[in-house]
């Protein structure tokens, strides 16, 4: 029976619904009417044609007022007065169709017809939609939920799933104490510790959170809390987010940059760029942060190619899909290759092949804690995979050769900073030895937004809800935009000279003033429309939550190993005098680590740090890997 109805209903078309809907309508007049006879003897019973007169009646005051369009699903307060104004008016039309016909009705039998004809409508329908909903429990898997939040968001909600056979409200929950024990939409408010006995006594399938005014922070760990019980949880949106709203913390970078730097960003595309101008220029770590924003400025400059050098697949693939398509009409050809830096023949052959005039090396395993963990896989790709591309740029002719370098290489502390000053020591051997190429590098410290930096995991715990981790609460860092980076890399490569300098250029980019990394986490935070929860504040949205440093992490940064700056034609950009080894003081040091990587030796790489690396302080540690 019940999937009878259900085919039939299925098959109507949205025509001939309404057309269901207005003979009910039209049947019903001479029905209630029929029955206001029966009730009041007073009625004259002589007029027949008051039958079908009242039977139009109602088909065409039905259709002027709409009541057919309005789907059974989506009958509320509106449609029910909709019906209460059909009733009247149809009740008005009766008694004048009576009067002209010479039997009018007693004033008592107009107000009984117009208020049972009232009734039956709406109760003929509220019976077709539970007979609707109960023919659609057939073919529909029944969820049954709880509602998190008794307020308009939530009645509203609850009205919106009780006229859907799919999803079954069974119960409200509010952290309100004054709606706990109430009924809102037919359903019990209950508080949040009777959330677990409900969801065995009722047999819960998922909790929906109706919380819009709630903030974010708050509204993740209620659903995290939730979660823990096994839960499934959802969010009802707020009006902002229905109609295409992004969150404020999806657009926390701009106010970071324009706000916590203190000073000028560089925006504007360097002069000494035109040193690229129809170039053949090989970037190798293109897919990453510094890499690909070098990339993005190298194409306003019109090299003749770039050649994407990467040993990520999706890193390569999804920057060689940008550039391709800005590239177009531009005359700039654009090369991606898949590989590593260490892979000799690999990366000559690109130098040969595509007659490479200028290498931006940014590779490099950059992640502190990482390496820290991994130390052979670190030195071996920053280190040993510097030399083979310098190599391979100074036996193809290459003119210039720049170094992508860090901070965290001054006076290291860690791994990954070592393995960078090893790298810069690689590249100043290479300049005392190499007549044709001249070799730089360029030293900076971070750049926001760069992937594993603390701007997008402060977002990502925002969004979450907190808390937002630190290290230390002095802790500090210099910051530039990536964009900004990369112009005065550009310029300073273009600066480089080789010739009369101790082993190769050292540029060291202007930062600025050092950035304290609880100021940034605060500053975040409050972008994005939230309060800092503190002793002063319990009840701000997120909380700041100090971790302590981790193995190899410094409380501050540096930029310089020696005392002495020299100003260059571009204020932001600066050179350093540094020492650099002899020419066998770097093979040693080199053949030495060769030998520990290529048995895995992480204590023999630690001992060639050690023996080479000026200033290095070993972290304390626990245990590592090679």
């Amino acid at each position: 029976m019940k999937r009878i109805l259900f085919e039939c209903a299925d098959r109507l078309s949205r025509p001939q619904k309404r057309l269901v809907l207005l003979l009910i309508d039209s049947l019903l007049a001479p029905i209630v009417l029929l029955a206001t006879g029966l009730l009041l003897p007073t009625v004259p019973g002589q007029h027949l044609l008051l039958f079908p007169a009242a039977a139009l009646w109602a088909a065409l005051i039905a259709s002027l007022l709409g009541l057919p369009r309005i789907k059974l699903n989506a009958y509320e307060s509106l449609a029910i007065l909709k019906t209460g104004a059909c009733a009247a008016l149809l009740a008005l039309a009766v008694a004048l169709t009576a009067w002209l016909g010479g039997a009018p009705l007693p004033l008592a039998a107009i107000i009984l017809f117009g208020l049972m004809l009232f009734l039956a409508s709406v109760g003929a329908r509220m019976a077709m939609l539970h007979l609707l909903l109960w023919t659609l429990q057939l073919n529909q898997k029944r969820y049954r939920v709880l509602i998190y939040g008794a307020g308009n968001t939530g009645s509203q909600l609850a009205a919106a799933l009780s006229s859907r056979g799919a999803i079954r409200p069974v119960a409200f929950v509010d952290d309100n104490a004054a709606l706990q024990g109430m009924t809102v939409s037919g359903l019990k408010v209950h508080p949040p510790r009777e959330i677990e006995r409900i969801m065995r006594e009722r047999d819960i399938n998922r909790v929906l959170l109706a919380m819009p005014s709630v903030s974010p922070p708050k509204l993740a760990q209620i659903a995290q809390r939730l979660q823990l019980t096994g839960l499934d949880v959802h969010t009802v949106p707020s009006f902002a987010q229905l109609v295409g709203a992004e969150q404020l913390v999806d657009n926390l970078t701009p106010f970071v940059c324009g706000r916590f730097l203190g000073r000028q960003v560089e925006e504007a595309l360097p002069q000494g760029a035109e040193a690229y101008v129809g170039r053949s220029i090989l970037v190798t770590g293109a897919g990453g942060s510094v890499g690909s924003e070098l990339c993005r400025q190298l194409l306003l400059i019109r090299p003749a190619r770039i050649v994407l050098f990467d040993v990520s697949e999706i890193a390569l693939y999804t920057i060689d899909r940008e550039l391709s398509e800005r590239a177009e009409g531009t005359g700039v050809e654009i090369v991606a290759v898949l590989g590593s830096v260490m892979e000799s023949r690999l990366v000559r052959m690109v130098m040969a092949e595509h007659r490479i005039e200028v290498v931006f090396h940014a590779a490099a395993y950059k992640h502190v804690p990482l390496v820290e963990a991994n130390p052979i896989a670190g030195l071996a790709n920053n280190v040993l995979g510097t030399r083979t591309l310098a190599d391979a740029a100074h036996e193809a002719g290459v003119a210039r050769f720049i170094l992508i370098s860090t901070d965290k290489a001054v006076r290291p502390t860690n791994i990954m900073g070592a393995s960078k000053r090893l790298a810069e020591l690689v590249v100043q051997d290479m300049a005392r030895r190499s007549a044709g190429t001249v070799f730089s590098m360029v030293r900076f410290g971070n750049v926001l937004g760069s992937s594993g930096s603390v701007i997008p995991l402060f977002k990502e715990q925002i969004a979450r809800g907190g808390p937002v981790t630190l290290t230390h609460e002095d802790v500090t860092r210099y910051f530039m935009t990536i964009s900004e980076a990369a112009r005065l890399v550009l310029l300073a490569g273009s600066f480089a000279h080789g010739g009369d300098t101790a082993g190769g250029d050292v540029f060291v980019l202007d930062m600025g003033q050092p950035v304290r990394i609880r100021d940034l986490a605060r500053q975040m935070i409050e972008a994005a429309g939230y309060s800092v929860r503190s002793p002063g504040n319990p009840a701000g949205d997120i909380e700041i939550v100090v971790t302590g440093l981790r193995p190899g992490e410094k409380l501050h940064e540096e930029l310089l190993i020696g005392e002495g700056l020299l100003t260059t034609p571009h204020a932001k950009i600066l050179r350093a005098r540094e020492d650099s080894l002899s020419e066998l003081e770097m093979a040693s040091a080199l053949r030495a680590l060769r030998a520990a990587v290529a048995v895995g030796n992480a204590e023999a790489a630690r001992q060639v740090i050690h023996a080479w690396v000026d200033g290095y302080r070993a972290p304390e540690r626990t245990a590592a890997k090679g």
